[in-house]
């Protein structure tokens, strides 16, 4: 069941937040900073959390304390809350393959299954009508 002040997070707008380096869109701004002071709720699905693990093991991006501490931090506020990779997931980012990233796939049908929207500026997202956006 949707909730109004829900979303889900690309990974993407959730490093952009985490550095601080005000390249969100002001809609993703504004959720991210109602998040924060815990009148918002976004859900990071296992993907994103499995992308970052990646990204950070290539050395495109640098976590202060690493990945570990990172979303442990993050998870500490409970307007923040971890969703899980499901089989159905899989399966409908199978169908949503509008471009080769498995990763989009996957995070449009975590996105999909919660009936939320989805804070990404990805272009080939948007264009795809997979999912609403939030930028």
């Amino acid at each position: 069941m949707a909730d109004a002040g829900a979303a889900v997070t690309d990974t993407h707008p959730l490093l952009f937040h985490a550095a601080g380096s005000g390249t969100l869109g002001r809609k993703a701004a504004v959720h991210f900073a109602a998040c924060e002071s815990r009148d918002a709720l976004i859900y990071v699905p296992a993907v994103v959390i499995w992308e970052c693990v990646l990204l950070v093991r290539a050395g495109r991006v640098v976590l202060r304390h690493g990945v570990h501490q990172f979303f442990e931090d993050l998870f500490s506020n409970p307007a923040y809350q971890p969703h899980d990779l499901t089989p159905g997931q899989v399966l409908a980012g199978e169908e949503l393959r509008f471009n080769r990233d498995p990763f989009d796939a996957l995070v449009c049908a975590a996105a999909r299954d919660l009936e939320l929207p989805l804070i990404t500026r990805d272009g080939e997202i948007r264009g795809s009508g997979a999912v609403r956006v939030i930028w």
